[in-house]
């Protein structure tokens, strides 16, 4: 960790306060209500001027903090619900970028940095890592309430603040789990349960077919988001996406064999455009670890690990849940595909003791309905099966439909 990186004792409790001019001799219009913005600036020489300029803005409160907080403390900072955090990156480059991505990931807030130099590379090391503003010192007072009213547009109309959508993540223990029929069926059970927006994304780019499942043919797939990530945001995916229903939507995978590999900076964009559109990000990951365990598995997503009852599959999920899973803070849910108690070697308390935790979901096998759901591209969802009531179940649980998943009680197949 950095060294410019202090305790949360320390960042936490700022040395500064509220900086607000009820009389600026210009007032500059911020829109409604009062614009809250997270000054993080070690240097006391590059933080006062900053802090002096927007002390003349009309309807702005600051709060000056005097170290860059810990990456962990991160989520104790966005409790406070500021419109606006403006970062200095000259104290510590490196970290601050690690900073600014790390808010960006995970919140709509507008991130600025400024910084004494302009250079054509970091300008794109910003912009990449989800910077709305790069600003020059020395900082003007009509320079950042320019930027302030561009910030106070982008806030929504009622105040609120937009959080990023739920990311939630289908892997397997192995290959062949069933993972891109657990994946799809549950985006569609979501997308009519919860009545929110979902977005089906497959990464499985050589290999991918959710989007068969489901009888789409679109014209352009997950792939042309990763190869054109500089590029992305909103209006780029829109274009992307192929629509199955009012409110889901499916990134596929490309319909011919690529070459293309995810990489980490490509999918990190990909996921923060997605989150910010849609209020669920369904990601059918595979079984592959190797290049995207950084940006799917990070504290406040949630992780279905799928896989069938095996001793190989059980010793993958073992090292799964404790080597990569657990330690990265996500929320972990073991889903138990194609079961059959009747016909399993492995007793109940082995599988526990061997996963180290207790399986969430248990989906039972039913081959010939799921191979004839595939063949017509009908998700088993939309028809009432025991595969559809479990599936169903886990939709509402995540959408937080819990009343009708309680009514539906003697249904389950789990627990």
């Amino acid at each position: 960790m950095s060294t410019s990186a202090r305790s949360p004792e320390t960042w936490q409790h700022p040395e500064g306060h509220s900086a607000m001019s009820p009389t600026p001799a210009r007032p500059i219009e911020l829109g409604s209500g009062i614009l809250s913005i997270a000054l993080i600036a070690p240097s006391d020489r590059r933080r006062e001027p900053i802090a002096a300029a927007l002390a003349s803005l009309h309807g702005a409160a600051t709060r000056q903090f005097t170290a860059y907080p810990e990456l962990d403390d991160l989520p104790r900072l966005m409790d406070s619900s500021y419109d606006v955090i403006i970062v200095d990156l000259d104290s510590n480059a490196e970290y601050a970028l690690d900073l600014v991505e790390a808010i960006c990931s995970n919140n709509s807030v507008t991130v600025m940095v400024y910084s004494e130099q302009v250079s054509p590379d970091m300008l794109v090391r910003c912009m990449r890592a989800g910077a709305r503003e790069f600003l020059t010192t020395p900082i003007t007072s009509s320079s950042i309430a320019e930027a302030m009213v561009r910030a106070s547009v982008r806030r929504p109309a009622s105040g609120a603040k937009k959080t990023a959508g739920k990311l939630l993540v289908f892997t397997g223990a192995k290959g062949g789990a069933g993972v891109t029929t657990v994946a799809t069926n549950f985006a569609v059970a979501l997308a009519r349960e919860s009545g929110q927006r979902v977005v089906l994304i497959d990464l499985n780019l050589q290999l991918g077919d959710a989007a068969l499942g489901l009888g789409l043919t679109p014209l352009y797939s997950t792939a042309n988001a990763l190869l054109n990530f500089n590029r992305l945001d909103s209006n780029y995916l829109s274009t992307l996406l192929a629509k199955y229903s009012d409110n889901l939507s499916v990134l596929a995978a490309p319909d011919k064999y690529t070459t293309a590999q995810v990489t980490e900076e490509a999918l990190e964009r990909l996921l923060y455009v997605a989150r910010q559109d849609f209020d669920y990000v369904v990601v059918d990951a595979g079984s592959r670890f190797e290049a995207t365990g950084k940006s799917l598995f990070t504290a406040g997503s949630t992780i279905y690990l799928v896989l069938q009852v095996g001793v190989s599959e059980l010793r993958n999920a073992n090292r799964l849940v404790s080597e990569l899973l657990r330690p990265s803070g996500a929320k972990i849910e073991i889903v138990l595909n194609r079961y059959t108690a009747r016909t399993l070697a492995i007793d109940e308390d082995s599988i526990a003791k061997a996963l180290t935790m207790s399986p969430s979901w248990r989906v039972p096998g039913d081959y010939a309905s799921v191979r004839g759901a595939q063949n017509a591209a009908t998700p088993l969802a939309l028809k009432d099966s025991p595969i559809s009531r479990v599936v169903t179940d886990m939709a509402r649980s995540a959408g937080g439909v819990q009343d009708n998943a309680e009514k539906r009680k003697g249904f389950r197949l789990f627990k």
